[in-house]
C-alpha cells in the first residue's frame, strides 16, 4: 500500500450540530492540503460530549441522531476519496449510544458503539457489546472511544481480528476528582498518552489518538491527539492546543519491521490466561 498520512485531530465541538458539521468539514479540508488519508476526529464530534460526567442532565444531553441522519450523509461527503472516522451520539429507537463511524464518499465502512463506561455515563448511554476490525481503503482499522483504550482486551481483540491501524476517538477530560493546577501535571493527562503508546506498542500496529479541546459544562478536555507507531513512539502530536498531528508511515511495512523478531500476536498463550 506504501506511505500514507494519518492526522489525529484536537477540537472543540458544541450542541449546535450545523456548527459542528462545518468545523468538520473544515479539518478535512485542511488535512486534504496536508496529504491526509485517514483522518479521525475525536468522540462527540457531532453534538459534544457530556456536560457532567458525575450526574449527566436528562435535558441535557447531546442531540441523538440515526445512522441515516443527513448530518452523517454530509460528512461522508466532506470525506470524498479520505476515509474518516468521528464519533456522535447514535439513536435507535429510545436508545443512545456513544457511537464512532468510519466513513468515505462512497458510504460507510464500519461502526462501533462504545462498551466500556465510566461511573455516570450508563446514565447517558446503553453500552455497545463487541469489538470487531474493518477494511478500509488506507488498511484494516478498529475504532475504540474513550474508556476503551483503558483496557487492553480492547484493542488486543482488534489486533487478533487483523487491525493494522486503531483509531482512538476520545472526549478525554483532566481528572474529575483531583484536578492539577496545570493540564501537564494532570493525573488523566498522563494516563492518556500512557495508554495510547501502550496499546500500540503491546499490538505493534498504528494507533491514531484524537481528542476534544476546550471546555463543556464541568468538563474541561485535554486535547493531546498523536499518531504512534507499531514500537510505542509518537511520531506527531498537537499537545494540549487544538490542531491535527499528522505522520507519515507506511503501515504495513512499519507493521513487518515491528513484529520482525518478537510478534506478540503470535506469542501469546491464550490457555494460561485468567478469565
Amino acid at each position: 500500500m506504501g506511505l500514507i498520512r494519518i492526522g489525529a485531530v484536537a477540537a472543540h465541538f458544541s450542541r449546535d450540530l450545523d456548527f459542528d458539521v462545518q468545523r468538520v468539514g473544515t479539518l478535512i479540508e485542511h488535512a486534504r492540503g496536508s496529504g491526509v488519508g485517514l483522518l479521525v476526529l475525536p468522540d462527540a464530534a457531532l453534538g459534544g460530549y457530556l456536560a457532567d460526567l458525575r450526574n449527566p442532565a436528562p435535558d441535557a444531553l447531546p442531540p441523538a441522531l440515526a445512522r441515516e441522519s443527513p448530518y452523517l450523509k454530509q460528512i461522508a461527503e466532506f470525506a470524498a476519496e479520505m476515509v474518516v472516522c468521528f464519533g456522535f451520539c447514535e439513536a435507535e429507537g429510545d436508545i443512545r449510544y456513544n457511537a464512532a463511524v468510519c466513513v468515505t464518499g462512497d458510504g460507510v465502512l464500519g461502526w462501533h458503539r462504545k462498551v466500556h463506561q465510566p461511573a455516570g455515563e450508563s446514565v447517558a448511554y446503553t453500552p455497545g457489546d463487541r469489538f470487531a476490525a474493518f477494511d478500509t481503503p488506507v488498511g484494516r482499522v478498529g475504532m475504540l472511544i474513550d474508556y476503551d483504550k483503558t483496557f487492553p482486551e480492547s484493542a488486543r481483540t482488534l489486533a487478533v481480528d487483523g487491525a493494522e491501524i486503531l483509531a482512538c476517538l476520545s472526549a478525554w477530560p483532566t481528572s474529575i476528582t483531583n484536578r492539577a493546577p496545570r493540564m501537564a501535571q494532570d493525573r488523566q493527562s498522563r494516563l492518556f498518552d500512557l495508554y495510547d503508546q501502550a496499546r500500540a506498542a503491546e499490538n505493534q500496529l498504528v494507533l491514531a489518538s484524537s481528542n476534544q479541546t476546550g471546555a463543556m459544562g464541568g468538563m474541561r478536555f485535554l486535547g493531546q491527539a498523536k499518531v504512534v507507531g507499531p514500537g510505542g513512539d509518537i511520531l506527531a502530536r498537537t499537545w494540549s492546543k487544538a490542531g491535527i498531528a499528522v505522520a507519515e508511515l507506511d503501515v504495513q511495512a512499519d507493521i513487518t519491521t515491528a513484529r520482525r523478531v518478537l510478534k506478540h500476536l503470535d506469542e501469546r498463550k491464550p490457555t494460561a490466561y485468567a478469565q
